[in-house]
């Protein structure tokens, strides 16, 4: 799942943040520091480390996210673990206008497993499809999801050529998407159930 490009990316980060700070932090003998160097270097210690964490965060998120697509969704069709046909259009149709949660998860995804309450409870509310990516066969999920007592709709992707198609990278990886189809915010990694919730009211009003 590009793991290794991943890491890379992240040291590129990571390198590019600490050397801008620190050249924020010294100037030449004689010359006159810009005022936001100046404003930089009255910052608390604490905060400077806050904003090199979330610089690096935010940083990680877009590239992870980077392929993901945009505007229309693309089709998604395949088979629950039981066998029968599963798609985002009859998803969304079901859903009668309303936004729906398209996750994509995998059952050796250790964060993906730290989130599965929260799909579970989402799930007895509000439109959720969620995709095994890479996860083994239908045999193979069926199993997993009576051993976690994980309870919403599954489609299988065992190729990864679904996730593939949405530009996922990160598992897990989350998609709203609103009653005509469009993605209306992607979030990689964990995310709570009330982020999930409010994302949905986000795209449900506005």
């Amino acid at each position: 799942m590009g793991l290794r490009h991943e890491r890379r990316a992240q040291d590129a980060i990571l390198r590019y943040t600490h050397r801008h700070m620190e050249s924020a932090a010294h100037t030449e003998p004689g010359s006159r520091p810009a005022p936001w160097t100046t404003a930089w270097q009255r910052i608390p210690g604490w905060l400077k480390d806050v904003t090199l964490v979330a610089l690096l965060y935010f940083g990680i998120q877009a590239y992870q996210g980077r392929d993901a697509p945009s505007g229309q969704a693309p089709a998604l069709a395949s088979l629950d673990p039981a066998g029968a046909p599963i798609s985002l259009e009859s998803a969304l149709a079901q859903a009668a206008g309303a936004p729906v949660v398209l996750h994509f998860w995998a059952s050796w995804c250790g964060v993906c497993k730290a989130e599965e309450s929260n799909l579970v409870a989402l799930a007895t509310d509000r439109p959720v499809l969620t995709v095994a990516t890479r996860s083994g066969d239908a045999e193979a999920v069926r199993s997993y999801l009576e051993k976690r007592g994980a309870d919403f709709p599954v489609a299988l992707d065992s190729d990864g050529a679904l996730a593939d198609r949405f530009g996922v990278h990160s598992l897990p990886t989350t998609f709203v998407i609103d009653g005509d189809g469009h993605i209306r915010d992607v979030e990689v990694g964990y995310t709570t159930e009330l982020g999930l919730r409010l994302r949905l009211l986000w795209a449900e009003h506005f």
